[in-house]
C-alpha cells in the first residue's frame, strides 16, 4: 500500500489543531464530494483520500500512531499484508495469509536484530526487555527470539483490541477474536443539539449513561470507547429531529421573521427567538420582505470544537389585513404620495 502522508492531504501542518483538521476536511469534502462532481473519477479519487486522511487525524489514538510510526507507516502495512522483504524495517515478519482478520506476525531473525526498533513496538507488542516483550533463549546451537506477538485484524491491533498471543516458534496459543461492540441509537432534537445532552442505554442488563457533544450532526456516530459490558466499544447513532422553525446547515441556522408594514417602511427593533434565548435585530428603513439578516454567532456550536456558527433571520413582511374603508383611502393617499414605480417592469 502506497504511503500517503495525511496532512498534505488535507493541507495542514503537523501541528494542526483538531478543529484546523475538520475545517480543512469540510472544505475539502464540499469541493469533492461524488454527488458534486458527477462522473468525475479523479474528484472521487481524491475524495476518499481526504476521507481517510480525515479518519486517522480527526481520531487522536489513531493520530498518534500515526505520528509516531512516521516514514515507517507504508512499512508497517506492508508488514501487515506478509511483504517481510530484506532490507526493510519490518523484514523477517510474515502475515499468515491475506492481510484479513486473522494476520499474524512472526520475527525469525536474532535478539541484534531488534535493537534499534521505536518505543511504539515496545507497547504494540507487549513491553519487556525486548521491544517485543519476550526474553531470548539459546537453542541449538544458534539464537531464537521466543517472542509473544500479537495477532487481529490491521484495525484491531492498531486500536489495541483484545488481540492474542502467538509464540514465535508457530506455536498458536489462542485463537484471535474481534472484541465485541455494541451499537446503539439515541434521537435528540435542536435545542439538546445546541446544549448537548445525555442518554442512558441498557447493554446486557447493564444501564450506562453517555454525553453527547454540543453540535452533533444528524446520523453522526460517536464512539464510546471501553463504556460497554466488559469495557468493550460503544457506538451510538444519533439521529435529530426536525425543527418547527430552524433549518440547519452544519453548525449553521436559518428561520424566519415575521415583521409589520410599519417595521419594514420606518425600521425598528425586533427580538429574534434563538435555540439558547433571545437576540435584538435592528431593522433598517425600507427594509424589502425577503431580506436576510446575519446574527454571528448565534447557530450552533461546532462538534467539538471552538467557535459556533450563524444564525440567518429572513424577513417575512406581513400586511394588515381587515382594513377599514377610512385605512383604506388613507392607504390610497399614502400609495399616491409615494408613487412607487411598476416593480415588474424590465421583468
Amino acid at each position: 500500500m502506497e504511503y500517503r502522508d495525511y496532512y498534505a492531504a488535507l493541507g495542514v501542518p503537523r501541528n494542526a489543531s483538531q478543529a484546523e483538521i475538520k475545517k480543512a476536511f469540510r472544505k475539502l469534502a464540499r469541493q469533492h464530494h461524488p454527488d458534486v462532481n458527477k462522473g468525475d473519477a479523479a474528484a472521487e479519487r481524491r475524495f476518499k483520500e481526504v476521507s481517510e486522511a480525515n479518519e486517522v487525524l480527526s481520531d487522536p489514538e489513531k493520530r498518534k500512531l500515526y505520528d509516531q510510526l512516521g516514514a515507517n507507516w507504508q512499512a508497517y502495512q506492508q508488514a501487515g499484508s506478509g511483504s517481510g522483504r530484506p532490507g526493510e524495517p519490518f523484514a523477517g515478519f510474515q502475515g499468515s495469509g491475506t492481510g484479513g482478520p486473522g494476520v499474524r506476525f512472526e520475527f525469525r531473525g536474532n535478539p541484534e536484530d531488534l535493537e534499534g526498533f521505536s518505543d511504539f513496538f515496545r507497547t504494540f507488542f507487549g513491553g519487556g526487555a525486548s521491544p517485543f516483550g519476550g526474553g531470548f533463549d539459546q537453542a541449538g546451537g544458534g539464537t531464537q527470539a521466543r517472542t509473544r506477538v500479537r495477532t487481529g485484524s490491521i484495525e484491531d491491533i492498531l486500536a489495541g483490541l483484545g488481540a492474542k498471543d502467538f509464540e514465535a516458534n508457530g506455536r498458536q496459543s489462542g485463537q484471535a477474536t474481534r472484541p465485541m461492540r455494541y451499537e446503539a441509537e439515541a434521537e435528540v432534537n435542536l435545542e439538546e443539539v445546541a446544549q448537548g445532552t445525555r442518554r442512558q442505554l441498557e447493554l446486557e442488563g447493564k444501564r450506562i449513561e453517555v454525553t453527547i457533544p454540543p453540535g452533533v450532526g444528524d446520523g453522526q456516530r460517536i464512539r464510546f470507547s471501553g463504556v460497554g459490558p466488559n469495557r468493550s466499544d460503544v457506538y451510538l447513532r444519533v439521529r435529530v429531529r426536525p425543527h418547527a422553525l430552524f433549518a440547519r446547515d452544519g453548525a449553521n441556522l436559518r428561520r424566519e421573521v415575521p415583521i409589520s408594514l410599519r417595521e419594514a417602511l420606518l425600521g425598528g427593533e425586533v427580538h429574534v427567538p434563538t435555540l439558547t434565548g433571545r437576540v435584538a435585530l435592528r431593522i433598517p428603513p425600507e427594509t424589502q420582505n425577503g431580506r436576510t439578516f446575519r446574527l454571528t454567532g448565534q447557530g450552533l456550536p461546532r462538534f467539538r470544537a471552538d467557535g459556533r456558527g450563524d444564525l440567518y433571520a429572513k424577513v417575512r413582511v406581513v400586511l394588515p389585513t381587515d382594513l377599514s374603508e377610512e385605512a383604506k383611502s388613507a392607504a390610497e393617499r399614502f400609495l399616491d404620495l409615494v408613487d412607487q414605480p411598476d416593480p415588474r417592469s424590465g421583468h
